[in-house]
């Protein structure tokens, strides 16, 4: 997966393209480079590294031209080399490509055109694709050969083209990998993403799957890959650019975790009226459809798949309706059984998650309806859904998921009221209380962040050890492996979640001294005093006890070395409350150990390839 961006301008781009770079990075950061047309020639730069790193090489603000592509790559055919990185050019090096994505019969392709005399310097599937324009290219008619060419690929991409014999054009294309247009005054734009351009223009196209679109400055034109132009929406994003930027935080991850009071008072706006929840024209499913389902199918990946089996327990106990949570990438590969009464729900951030998106497109042939839930307006899943409910976090920049996450869990508790009030599984107080509760969520979640200290306190302590268990039970067992992912992906420390009860089936041979385990207990009447019996074992075996506690809880700081208190709150809110220690704990030992925060190792923000 990689980041794009290209501009046509009546004016110079490089330092437009840096920009948008800099807001894509978090996409991929292997390596780096640009293309400009100026006089009729191609011009390339490109280095391995981070933009600023290959920029003090290269100086990309001193490259001229009112034109121009600029990429970001996280690798998937190839090493990490300067020929492997983008853009790619054909053999008489008039035609510039940049690309994300995974051409699957790029091999035959390659071999087809090898034959036919063509020179390749990279072991990338995408210099095909410069290859593959240049073979169709006749009477210099780019948009014919960049289409022909498109016909002959198999596989995902989001395309921006250059050709030096038209200067003044920049083509784009897209089939299952996300792209955008721009439309700006005097000067357009394509990008992998809608924060990379947000402070130039705030109107998107979104363009389709099998679309290609031909930018000049002063238009831009969308197409079917049969040259049929086609008529799309200017949407206009509400999104300012300063809400991509860090704001004064060191790290991106650490002002979304801050974010996040506000993000979930966003989630809630206006959809929770009187005693009910209402949902926006999105939505697109009726109280008859709602009253009818009997089960529900949700698919998601990573932290949205933790968020799933939150969603599980919420829709199960309080819906009454019988739910399973996916891993969307597993999904297709088996023989689902899904009938005209099942709901589908994917779960994500971006919309744009390959693996979510094929499993959506599976169920899809099985006639069912879907919901999406999802961060991104005009995303690709909230395209091909019945339904959507958008999450309003905002842009979230760092690759480690935070506010997407509590956000989708919002969303997933709202929806939960509004089955249980249609279905009456809950009498109107419960209702009430259920929205009492949420309504609260913010101002308790800004309480859990005035109270840092003891959080930063075990992150000295603890920053140096190699390994860690994370355990909860019931509803808050989902928020130990989300706390055990959130220390893996940034601090690069082996950690483990599992259900307390789990414990003593295996895991429990390696608590020693040395290790800490993290327990996630708040106090209710369902799991707390099971979870006080395994804290006990981890305590006789000398193991090092860090807990999520509710306020005003006297036993188990008792037995617990470390003790974070969280607002007590109702059972199924307290995974919203209880994953925030957890994030901040895996953020300050990720920086007490120098980490890249916003770019781990081998990690990019939106996995758009399988």
């Amino acid at each position: 997966m990689c980041g794009i961006i290209g501009v046509v301008s009546a004016n110079n781009v490089s330092e437009t393209l840096f920009n948008g770079l800099s807001n894509l990075e978090y996409r991929g950061y292997d390596s780096v480079g640009m293309c400009f047309i100026k006089n009729g020639k191609l011009t390339v730069r490109k280095g391995v590294g981070k933009l600023e790193e290959v920029h003090r090489k290269v100086n990309f603000l001193k490259l001229k031209g009112s034109i121009g592509l600029g990429h970001c790559r996280w690798s998937t055919h190839g090493g990490v080399t300067e020929n492997n990185a983008h853009p790619h050019v054909d053999c008489r090096k008039r035609i510039g490509v940049v690309h994300n994505g995974i051409i699957e019969n790029y091999s035959e392709l390659k071999e087809m055109l090898i034959k036919k005399g063509h020179r390749f310097y990279s072991q990338t599937d995408t210099e095909v694709i410069a290859h593959l324009i240049e073979d169709n290219l006749k009477n210099g008619k780019i948009e014919d050969a960049v289409r022909n060419a498109l016909k002959k690929m198999e596989g995902s991409y989001a395309l921006g083209i250059l050709f030096a014999g038209s200067p003044g054009k920049l083509i784009a294309a897209r089939n299952e990998s996300p792209l955008v247009v721009g439309i700006g005054d005097n000067e357009n734009f394509i990008a992998s993403d809608v924060p990379s351009i947000l402070s130039r223009t705030n109107k998107i196209i979104y363009l389709e799957d099998g679309e290609m679109a031909v930018l000049t400055k002063n238009e831009a034109k969308t197409f079917d890959l049969d040259g049929k132009e086609k008529k799309k929406k200017v949407h206009e994003i509400n999104w300012n650019a300063e809400a991509a930027q860090k704001s004064g935080y060191k790290h991106f991850m650490l002002k979304e975790i801050y974010e996040q009071p506000r993000a979930i008072a966003d989630t809630l706006n206006g959809r929770l009226e009187n005693n009910h929840v209402v949902f926006e024209e999105e939505f697109g499913l009726t109280d008859g459809f709602l009253k009818s389902i009997k089960r529900i199918v949700i698919l998601a990946c990573g932290t949205s798949w933790h968020a799933g089996l939150i969603g599980e327990f919420m829709l199960e106990e309080l819906a009454k309706i019988p739910a399973e949570v996916e891993y969307a990438s597993e999904f297709r590969y088996r023989h689902a059984l899904l009938g005209k009464d099942t709901l589908v729900i994917a779960i994500t951030q971006s919309g744009e998650t390959a693996d979510t998106m094929a499993a959506l497109k599976e169920a899809k042939k099985y006639g069912v309806k879907t919901l999406a839930v999802c961060n991104v307006i005009g995303s690709s899943i909230t395209r091909i859904s019945d339904g959507v409910i958008y999450t309003r976090a905002g842009p979230e920049i760092g690759v480690a998921s935070t506010k997407a996450f509590t956000t989708q869990l919002a969303v997933l508790y709202l929806f939960t009221i509004l089955l249980a009030k249609l279905r009456k599984t809950l009498n109107e107080k419960q209702i009430k209380d259920m929205i009492n509760g949420i309504r609260k969520i913010p101002l308790q979640l800004q309480s859990v962040l005035d109270e840092d200290n003891e959080i930063l306190k075990c992150a000295e302590l603890y920053y140096n050890k190699q390994n860690s268990l994370y355990l909860g039970r019931g509803v808050n067992f989902p928020i130990a492996l989300e706390g055990a992912l959130k220390l893996k992906e940034v601090s690069y420390i082996h950690a483990e979640g599992y259900p307390a009860a789990e414990m003593k089936h295996g895991p429990i041979a390696l608590i020693d001294k040395s290790m800490p385990v993290m327990f996630i207990a708040p106090h209710d009447i369902f799991t707390y005093k099971k979870v006080l019996g395994n804290i006990e074992e981890v305590k006789a075996r000398g193991g090092i006890i860090i807990a999520v506690a509710t306020a005003g809880d006297t036993e188990i700081p008792k037995k617990a070395k470390h003790t974070i208190f969280i607002p007590k709150t109702l059972y199924t809110l307290s995974s919203i409350l209880s994953v925030v220690p957890l994030q901040l704990l895996a953020y300050h030992i990720a920086d007490r150990l120098g980490r890249d925060i916003d770019k781990p190792r081998n990690l990019a923000k939106s996995v758009v390839v399988e």
